[in-house]
């Protein structure tokens, strides 16, 4: 496999700023370039790479910005003769692909690729060189992608840790409408909700909540991009929601009648369904974990203590997921693990003075 030794990265946000750090830990040479000269600058400074002197040539170039602008970015590269080879990383495939054939750019150079990792937060201050270890990265050759392109891509995902899915570019954008898109959306409408809600009703915010708003945090400008760049794939998801919801709610109006909460019952049973076929840790099957709930003070070092309780027992925390105590110093840590596992760490936990609900 090839891997590029020389790299142009265009666009400091979040992704881009992440692969370049991704990159320099692997010592790759990376150059970076931004409209944003404040972008370029905080992302030298977290040591993602140097600045781009115009008229270098590099392997790859990997195009960092949004989906509508990335066909006339790779044109203007191109033109320059910044790279052997071009790829990106926007979560849309399709347009970018047939916006650049439009403009008329080398597709024997470029593979369309796509990262599937990300934060709520933005920019090149919120990147992490870790952030792709484990996760699928989508590339989508078409046919006149050229092997040597896909192989330097591939290697660019190795050096990062990702996970190389190849897939054709209209099938990425249904799946990502799926697993991505109209989540984001469904999770913005629930999280709407919110901005009216009476404080009684915040007062009592669970986790619940959290967990079903939380990609709701998401920048709404760069999500219009992604969204408009993906429309048709995502508004059928979400009318297919919304049939759900509607059908659950005309159900519910009717919740006198037994039979008539038969398909609420159904839609939640479909729910577990779906949830069940989410692949599990490193891509494999989904497992069901049991839970060892601990009562935790909010003070610094208290979760390190936790981890070397359970290192010490032989126990692998598979998960953690924290909940917060309204007004009080404390909370509740879910610690997911193997099944067989709960006792040793239960013991274990207890032996050191933590208490257990």
């Amino acid at each position: 496999m090839s891997s590029p030794e020389s790299v142009l990265v265009v666009g400091t946000g979040l992704i881009g700023t992440s692969v370049a750090l991704a990159l320099r830990e692997q010592g790759v040479t990376v150059y970076l370039a931004d409209r944003d000269a404040g972008a370029v600058r905080l992302a030298r400074e977290l040591g993602a790479g140097t600045e781009w002197p115009a008229g270098r040539t590099v392997d790859l170039a990997v195009i960092a910005v949004p989906p509508q602008a990335v066909a006339a970015q790779l044109a203007d590269l191109q033109r320059a003769g910044a790279a052997r080879f071009y790829t990106d990383v926007a979560s849309v495939k399709a347009l970018p692909l047939r916006q650049a054939a439009d403009l008329g750019c080398d597709l024997t150079t470029y593979v369309a690729g796509h990262p599937l990792a990300g934060r709520e937060r933005s920019g090149p201050a919120a990147a992490r060189a870790d952030l792709f270890l484990g996760r699928p990265w989508a590339l989508c050759p078409t046919e006149e992608t050229s092997p040597d392109a896909v192989e330097v891509l591939l290697g660019l995902i190795k050096l990062c840790g990702g996970e190389a899915v190849r897939v054709d570019a209209a099938e990425h954008d249904r799946a990502v409408a799926i697993v991505s898109h109209a989540p984001h959306v469904t999770a913005s409408a629930v999280a709407a909700r919110l901005a009216d809600a009476p404080a009684t009703a915040l007062g009592l915010a669970g986790q619940g909540v959290r967990d079903v708003t939380r990609i709701a945090a998401g920048d709404p400008g760069l999500w219009t991009g992604i969204l408009s760049g993906n429309a048709l794939p995502v508004a059928d998801v979400l009318e297919a929601v919304a049939a759900d919801l509607a059908a659950a709610a005309a159900s519910l109006r009717a919740s006198a009648d037994p039979a008539a909460m038969g398909q609420v019952t159904e839609l939640l049973h479909r729910g577990v369904a779906g949830t069940g076929r989410i692949p599990g840790k490193h891509g494999g099957p989904a497992r069901t974990y049991a839970t060892v709930q601990v009562i935790i003070g909010d003070r610094p070092g208290e979760l390190a203590k936790l981890f070397l309780v359970a290192e010490a027992a032989g126990v692998n925390i598979e998960d953690v997921r924290l909940e917060h105590a309204p007004g009080l110093p404390l909370g509740a840590a879910d610690l997911s693990v193997q099944p067989e596992a709960v006792a040793v760490l239960s013991e274990a936990l207890r032996a050191h003075g933590w208490h257990l609900p």
